[in-house]
């Protein structure tokens, strides 16, 4: 089993919903988010991790900020749904609840 190709080709959706999922609850940081990820078993790197969430930033789907007491370059940005990130993530839990009926049954 290739897990590269795997993570690539379909574990990555699953993180993007993670993400969508936790930012919906409030702001979520790259590095909180690399060990929730890894909570659940997925094998994220950090530089897999922030272009991601830059997409994510990108499609719409997420905003992000920095705390002005801690600006640089090393300071964490806070990621948060938009409201675009809130249809995707209603989108997706329904199509969840009818894959969790059509594939769950093992």
């Amino acid at each position: 089993m290739d897990r590269k190709l795997i993570n690539r080709e379909i574990l990555q959706s699953f993180w993007k919903i993670h993400i969508l999922h936790h930012a919906s609850e409030g702001g979520v940081i790259g590095q909180w988010m690399l060990k929730e990820l890894a909570h659940h078993g997925y094998e994220v790197s950090p530089g897999t991790l922030y272009p991601l969430l830059k997409r994510m930033e990108g499609h719409g789907w997420l905003k992000s900020e920095t705390n002005p007491a801690r600006r640089g370059p090393k300071a964490p940005r806070t990621y948060l749904i938009t409201a675009e990130g809130k249809k995707v993530l209603k989108l997706v839990r329904q199509q969840l609840r009818e894959l969790g009926v059509e594939v769950g049954g093992d």
